[in-house]
C-alpha cells in the first residue's frame, strides 16, 4: 500500500482541503508555491498512463472545485502531473499538483541536464 493510499485510509494524517467519494485533495508537505495542493483519486492508479477518461472527467471537475475553494480559480493556477521516474514522479499513485497563490515562474527545467537527453 502506497503512502497516498494510507492517506486515503486515514492511516497517515494530512491537511485535507476537499474530499468526496472518489477524490481527495490535501496540502503538499513540501510546497513549491503559496498554494500547493495534491489531488488524488481514492482508487489506486499508478500514473497518468493508466487513468481512464471517466476518471479524468471526475478529476477535472474536482480540481476545478479545489481551485475555487482555495480562491485561486480567478487569479490563475497550474496543474501538473508527473509520469514515471524520468518525468519526476516520486509516488506511484496518480496525483495532480495544483499550484497558485502568486505569479508562478517556469523554472522546472533548471535541474535537468540537456547533455544527457536522448
Amino acid at each position: 500500500m502506497c503512502i497516498f493510499c494510507k492517506i486515503v485510509n486515514k492511516e497517515i494524517p494530512s491537511n485535507i482541503e476537499l474530499e468526496n467519494d472518489d477524490f481527495l485533495a490535501f496540502h503538499d508537505i513540501n510546497p513549491k508555491a503559496p498554494v500547493h495542493i495534491l489531488a488524488i483519486p481514492k482508487l489506486h492508479v499508478d500514473s497518468f498512463n493508466e487513468v481512464t477518461p471517466q476518471m479524468m472527467s471526475g478529476m477535472t471537475a474536482f480540481i476545478q472545485e479545489v481551485a475555487k475553494k482555495v480562491g485561486i480559480d480567478k487569479s490563475g493556477y497550474r496543474v501538473i502531473t508527473n509520469v514515471g521516474e524520468n518525468g519526476g514522479q516520486e509516488v506511484a499513485h496518480l496525483h495532480f499538483h495544483i499550484l497558485g497563490g502568486s505569479k508562478l515562474k517556469w523554472g522546472h527545467f533548471s535541474d535537468s541536464d540537456p547533455k544527457n537527453m536522448i
